[in-house]
């Protein structure tokens, strides 16, 4: 029998040339398992997730027990206080015993600060809609139009002129 030749042709896959930086980076931040830092989303949960980040696992003097530090928004600090336990629970759960004693939430702004940053994504803006005026006046100028994608985009731009130069 032949042996199996291998078919990478001696290239590696990127996630086995980067697990090396990956662990040393995290481990400098104190997270002993990277996996925290990586599928954040996974263990806090997406709502969660989307308003705080890990920083940082802080392990005290007498070895009780490390602090993971939490960064989010000033409004959001309050919201994540009150899950705090839920949250050590689920960490805890990845490391498989009980790694994290505490958990402490730092505020920031919205853009962060230097090493902190954290991307925090705004609510979508609601759109104004147009007053029945400038509906009706867009409608009437947009109705000899033939194609109805074409009038209907039309009376959508001319509600918003009319709206926009008639307050």
């Amino acid at each position: 029998m032949s042996q199996r030749r291998p078919t990478t042709k001696g290239f590696s896959s990127a996630a086995s040339l980067l697990q090396q930086r990956i662990r040393k980076a995290s481990e400098t931040r104190g997270f002993a398992q990277s996996r925290v830092l990586t599928h954040w989303a996974e263990i806090a949960g997406e709502a969660t997730a989307a308003i705080s980040r890990p920083v940082e696992i802080s392990y005290g003097r007498g070895g009780m027990g490390a602090t993971l530090v939490l960064l989010t928004t000033g409004a959001n600090a309050p919201m994540l206080e009150m899950q705090k336990e839920q949250l050590r629970e689920r960490v805890n759960a990845v490391y498989g015993f009980n790694a994290i004693a505490r958990i402490r939430v730092t505020q920031t702004a919205a853009s962060g600060f230097a090493e902190g940053q954290a991307q925090f994504t705004p609510a979508p803006k609601a759109k104004p809609r147009p007053n029945p005026a400038a509906q009706a006046q867009a409608q009437k100028a947009a109705c000899q139009i033939g194609d109805s994608d074409l009038r209907a985009a039309l009376e959508r731009l001319g509600a918003n002129v009319i709206s926009k130069s008639h307050p």
